[in-house]
């Protein structure tokens, strides 16, 4: 059974009751519904069990403009895999359904798999593919794995600033979490946009946006950014000064991507959701203007190898 699929049954059992509730349904049509959703899970769960498998190697869940599911899906697309993308409508399934992204499914036999975390979905690749030479770049080292975890915690941070700038804007906020971008199922997005002061409570509490963490979030930010600067700002190819870019670099264009937005922000799948310049809350621009500004090796660092990705792509069609 698909990650989608399996969400769809929680959801309806969750729903059974107020639609038994509003529909003033006997105990034993209650029942009875209960009966055939689960009997209906079950059949579906048995098909897939004996269905021969040919979908993609991997699923890749994400939600728009999701930096650590863009982390994920450069690796994937520099590996080679095939794999294709299950788009979910941003928030909505975290507070719900528990589910957040990235998550990667893959199916061995008979088996489902199912791994969440960008770090740990990166070091299974790695274990899965670590005999091909094409997986050489997500070989990991104690040094690789310190950088990731800072620029991983940079993500966070960049949570915290996105939530504090376009959380005010309904319709910024709406357009980041892909309430307009049609992969998305239309239930998905229609739900969000009837939810949108449940999601922006539950977002101000669980992330804690306040204008002390806004500060501290930027500070951390200023500083991976200011180290990063400095160490490629000889040219380096990589962060770390390996000749090729290896997991980490990619890593820290994707979470910085988040803000740059560049154009190609995406790769083949592209983020139909970005925030469009002309709507940026004006202290959102200048702090974007900042960074710019005063850390340009880094940007460009994270330009170029968004160029690079695109030249990568032109060639493989």
């Amino acid at each position: 059974m698909s990650p989608r699929t399996k969400a769809l049954f929680a959801a309806l059992l969750l729903l059974l009751p107020i639609v038994a509730v509003g529909f003033d349904w006997s105990l034993g049509a209650t029942l009875l519904a209960l009966f055939a959703l689960v009997a209906a899970a079950w059949v579906t769960t048995l098909t897939s069990l004996t269905a021969r498998q040919s979908s993609p190697g991997y699923v890749l869940e994400t939600i728009s403009m999701s930096h650590f599911a863009e982390k994920v899906r450069w690796c994937l697309d520099v590996l080679g895999a095939d794999y294709r993308e299950s788009t979910w409508i941003g928030t909505l399934g975290a507070f719900y359904l528990g589910r957040t992204v990235p998550k990667l499914s893959f199916r061995t036999g008979a088996v489902q798999s199912t791994i969440g975390n960008s770090a740990e979905i990166l070091r299974y690749l790695w274990g899965a593919h670590g005999s091909d030479p094409a997986a050489a770049f997500l070989a990991p080292s104690e040094e690789r794995a310190a950088l990731e975890k800072r620029i991983d915690r940079a993500g966070v941070s960049l949570q915290i600033w996105v939530y504090h700038h376009i959380l005010d804007d309904r319709d910024v906020a709406l357009r980041a979490w892909g309430a307009d971008d049609e992969r998305v199922p239309a239930w998905q997005r229609s739900m969000i946009k009837l939810l949108f002061p449940i999601q922006r409570f539950l977002i101000r509490k669980s992330f804690k946006i306040n204008e002390t963490n806004y500060q501290r979030a930027c500070h951390y930010i200023d500083e991976l950014l200011a180290d990063i600067d400095t160490r490629v700002s000889d040219g380096r190819a990589s962060i770390l000064g390996d000749a090729e870019p290896n997991y980490t670099d990619y890593a820290f264009a994707a979470i910085m991507g988040l803000w740059l937005q560049p154009q190609h922000y995406g790769g083949e799948f592209g983020v139909r959701s970005h925030i469009d310049e002309a709507a940026r809350p004006r202290d959102m621009q200048n702090d974007i203007a900042r960074w710019r500004e005063d850390y340009p090796k880094a940007v460009g660092f994270v330009e170029t190898l968004y160029a690079h990705r695109l030249t990568r792509e032109a060639q493989q069609a």
